[in-house]
């Protein structure tokens, strides 16, 4: 058989993928798991947005639209950030993707190639590393750290970039650690970045999961230090627990958007037209859903991170957004037992069967990712069954 093309030996697997994939074999196996390794919203998609999509079926809107979304969603998306940041922008600014992940793959193959550097921050999500080795550019890290809160700090993306630097790619709020970038810190960046001729793209697919009180209007931020040089990218995903329907969106200069159309056109086309109609009804529809959805994440956090780390087996620091919890399992790493995350991951599933996301996932070694996005009955059982393995395992204990 031929050889495969370079570009496939540059990109790995989703390791996210990877543990939901794990679980629907078990589950079809007939295993019982708990599972805190999902990335998505547990929670029944509105009916309002349902209904929606029942009547562009019943309506026969079920052919093709234009490639970039049909223009009352195009709309919608704009009057949405109008009306929640104060921004304005047209419908010519706007492409309607397949999820904030194409929004994104789009962007960087639009926007970056080889003999580019593009600065991302670890840990975070691995896709967005995997699509600046898909664009031929290269990576280059800023690495946030624990004691910080894992703090998006400006300096440290201003302290790694060069002349090959095209672009800073920003992951906020951040899948695992729920760390914020606040808007004086973009601020700071933007004006640099916009100085030296440097994208900056926000992927804030997480925007309505924001718990604590941080001034996080990044689009205004983005807006007015860099109108030119800024790409947003968002998702109905999260929000209003639409993953499946595969809706996302990019909000850059008109260029960019007629690139990214281009790009699109020879891949995926439009998004799903039915798709598109239920999107349209999440955004301009009532909004009560997205805020029950994010009190009930809150007081699921709480309850989870008490679980898990009142004994002291664990710690993690309390995010400020997002359904995901990282938790910090040193404490249960040993020369001669559990080395890595990885295996105390492996040895939660296999002993406990309770799955989690491990931290090499997303750089993120001696961390496993726990999502919160379940019942409080699912993760109360499942804070037992691992406070009850951290017991027996735990050798020592180790500072952090």
């Amino acid at each position: 058989m031929s050889s495969l093309a370079v570009r496939t030996s540059r990109i790995a697997t989703s390791p996210t993928m990877q543990v939901t994939a794990t679980v629907e074999r078990l589950k079809r196996e007939g295993v019982a798991v708990l599972d805190l390794g999902a990335g998505e919203p547990d929670f029944p998609t509105p009916a309002s947005i349902a209904a929606a999509a029942h009547d562009a079926i019943d309506q026969q809107f079920t052919k093709y639209t234009a490639v970039g979304g049909i223009h009352e969603l195009k709309q919608a998306i704009v009057d949405r950030y109008r009306s929640d940041y104060g921004v304005e922008y047209q419908p010519s600014q706007v492409l309607v993707t397949a999820g904030g992940k194409q929004a994104l793959f789009n962007t960087a193959l639009a926007l970056f190639g080889p003999g580019d550097e593009v600065v991302l921050h670890t840990p975070g999500w691995p896709t967005l590393v995997e699509q600046v080795k898909l664009a031929d550019a290269t990576p280059v890290f800023v690495r946030t750290r624990a004691q910080d809160g894992f703090a998006l700090t400006a300096q440290s993306f201003l302290d790694v970039l060069t002349p090959r630097t095209r672009g800073v790619v920003l992951n906020t709020p951040c899948n695992p650690t729920g760390a914020v970038m606040t808007e004086d810190e973009l601020a700071v960046l933007a004006r640099e970045a916009a100085r030296r001729g440097i994208w900056i793209v926000l992927d804030i697919c997480y925007e309505k999961l924001i718990f604590e009180p941080v001034a996080h209007n990044l689009p205004r931020v983005l807006d007015k230090y860099s109108p030119d040089l800024g790409v947003i990218c968002g998702s109905a995903s999260k929000a209003y627990a639409m993953t499946g329907w595969r809706c996302g969106w990019t909000i850059a200069p008109s260029p960019v958007i007629a690139a990214e159309a281009a790009l699109q056109s020879h891949s995926t086309s439009n998004v799903s037209s039915i798709t598109q109609r239920a999107a349209l009804e999440a955004l301009r529809g009532p909004q009560e859903s997205v805020d029950a959805m994010r009190r009930e994440y809150q007081t699921r956090r709480d309850a989870v991170h008490a679980w898990l780390t009142d004994e002291g087996c664990y710690h993690a620091d309390l995010p400020s957004a997002t359904f995901y919890l990282l938790l910090d399992v040193s404490r249960l790493l040993t020369t001669g037992g559990l080395r890595t995350s990885t295996d105390v991951a492996r040895a939660l599933l296999d002993e406990c069967r309770v799955a989690v996301t491990p931290g090499e996932a997303f750089d993120a070694p001696g961390f496993v990712r726990v999502s919160f996005a379940t019942s409080l009955d699912v993760l109360r059982e499942a804070s037992e069954r691992m406070v009850a393995f951290a017991r027996r395992r735990q050798a020592q204990p180790i500072g952090r």
